[in-house]
């Protein structure tokens, strides 16, 4: 298990290494998080909805991914609410209080229950912690961190950003704030995020090892030109937003609950393309094309696109000969009207959307979760992505002449086209298609300075590779598997 000294200290990341480089040393390895916190989810082969890291971390190590991957995901759809996703479907919204107002016993089970399935189909497992594992008010309700490395005998490598300070003392304090039991499972040191010369922190990794009594396995530096696919939002903001000459300006309008922003991961590495993500409107107005992404709280969103400008600024760029797209809740928002008469997501029953596309859209309390094959705008290449919805949308009844924009396995029609400039759908990962993007940047090819066809696909893969060398380049590995085949410990 990796588990961290808190968030967003590269846990994820490294996991992802570790699958690529077991996969690479000959071994058959899955990846495993008992609870997921985030927006950015995947539908597997058999329909189901699991967390995106899990996802990209099972296509590091080779496998398809499954829901024992990540047998219980929750989706923020409020800053006090979120959906729970038990075994890939969703089972209801529940506050934070109600969530973690007992001990869950049956959910810590159904993860269990999920390990040992996954732990008879793969070896070794590559089990990722949430947060930090020293929230000791929290260690009677945990089944994400030490209960779970308990439970499943694990090995724990203690993951430490050195980059926002204090490396010493959160180490030190998270190994002091545990257990006895807990404490000797955790076999090794990882320090992350490094800037520099690691030679530098020398003396720093041998003080760290004497003081905690245990080995400082890597120090990993923070790696700038290698991508792996994101979970956490947080850093979209601090992408650049200006607009730059001799590409193709990409805005992805920043919603407060956006979710899977990797739909755009292609376009950020396309070397024709500069994406940024904006909810400024002047920005937008710079932008050649401008994506509306999906949203967990879709009306929600599009009130706060009216009340912040963006929604005026969308229509302007629009007339001023912008593309617009949406995908999945852009989608929705993108038409005459988005009906919640349930009240799926809120006290709203009725939005008027931006009126670009002649649709309408009624909420609904059933998940679509499904892997799809399509065709886009009738060309003859087969295309792939994935559908994560409540809603259904249909025309709207007015006039204005529509058509779909694929076609799903064959039959079903997906989306609205009305122009090369306006169109919408459900499908997430459509842009992972290269005849898509081709289709999208083309009417602004002209301003490229390349033009030449970007290989998503093989980017990726590359960077799994480039990912794990340079982790064995800077972690003992033959550590690491001295500690995976040592005698386990007990707690004295």
């Amino acid at each position: 298990m990796f588990a961290g000294t808190g968030s967003d200290v590269g846990k994820s990341i490294v996991a992802t290494a570790f699958c690529r480089i077991f996969r690479q040393d000959g071994y058959h390895p899955a990846p495993f998080k008992a609870q997921n916190m985030a927006l950015n989810s995947y539908a597997t082969p058999d329909g189901l909805e699991i967390g995106r890291a899990q996802a990209v971390q099972a296509e590091a190590a080779g496998v398809l991914c499954h829901t024992d991957m990540n047998p219980i995901l929750l989706k923020p759809n409020s800053d006090h609410t979120s959906q729970v996703v038990l075994n890939g479907r969703p089972v209801g919204n529940q506050s934070a209080r109600e969530y973690f107002g007992d001990d869950r016993r049956e959910l810590r089970e159904e993860a269990h229950r999920a390990f040992d399935r996954l732990a008879a189909r793969y070896n070794p497992i590559v089990m990722e912690g949430a947060g930090s594992i020293a929230e000791i008010n929290l260690r009677h309700r945990d089944l994400v961190n030490m209960s779970m490395a308990i439970y499943a005998g694990a090995d724990v490598i203690l993951v430490a950003d050195i980059d926002r300070g204090g490396v010493f003392a959160s180490v030190y304090g998270t190994l002091m704030l545990l257990t006895p039991e807990e404490r000797c499972r955790v076999k090794g040191i990882i320090v992350n995020k490094f800037r520099g010369d690691a030679s530098l922190f020398d003396e720093g990794r041998r003080m760290l090892e004497q003081l905690c009594g245990i080995p400082v396995l890597g120090v990993l530096p923070y790696f700038t030109d290698i991508h792996i696919e994101e979970e956490d939002s947080v850093a979209l903001e601090l992408k650049s937003r200006n607009a730059q000459a001799g590409r193709v300006n990409v805005a992805v309008v920043l919603l407060r609950h956006v979710s899977n922003f990797t739909d755009f991961d292609v376009l950020e590495r396309d070397p024709r393309v500069h994406l940024f993500y904006t909810n400024n409107t002047e920005e937008l107005l710079k932008a050649d094309v401008i994506i509306l992404p999906g949203s967990k709280s879709t009306i929600s969103d599009l009130m706060e696109l009216r009340r912040n400008g963006c929604a005026q600024a969308i229509l302007r760029a629009h007339h001023d000969g912008a593309t617009v797209m949406g995908i999945c809740g852009g989608y929705q928002m993108m038409g005459s009207t988005v009906c919640d008469p349930d009240r799926v997501e809120g006290d709203v029953e009725q939005m008027a959307g931006l009126g670009l596309l002649p649709v309408s859209t009624t909420m609904s309390g059933e998940k679509r979760t499904v892997q799809v094959s399509f065709s886009f705008r009738n060309q003859t290449d087969a295309c792939h992505g994935y559908e994560i919805h409540m809603g259904r949308t249909q025309p709207d009844g007015s006039n204005v002449p529509v058509s779909p924009l694929t076609t799903i396995d064959g039959g079903r029609p997906d989306g609205c086209f009305v122009s090369d400039h306006c169109f919408g759908t459900y499908i997430h990962g459509i842009l992972d298609n290269a005849s898509v993007v081709d289709y999208l940047l083309g009417p602004f090819l002209q301003k490229a300075e390349q033009r030449t066809h970007f290989d998503y696909a093989a980017y990726k893969q590359e960077q799994y590779d480039r990912l794990a060398a340079e982790t064995r380049r800077y972690v003992d590995m033959n550590k690491v598997y001295d500690i995976l085949t040592s005698e386990q410990t007990t707690p004295q």
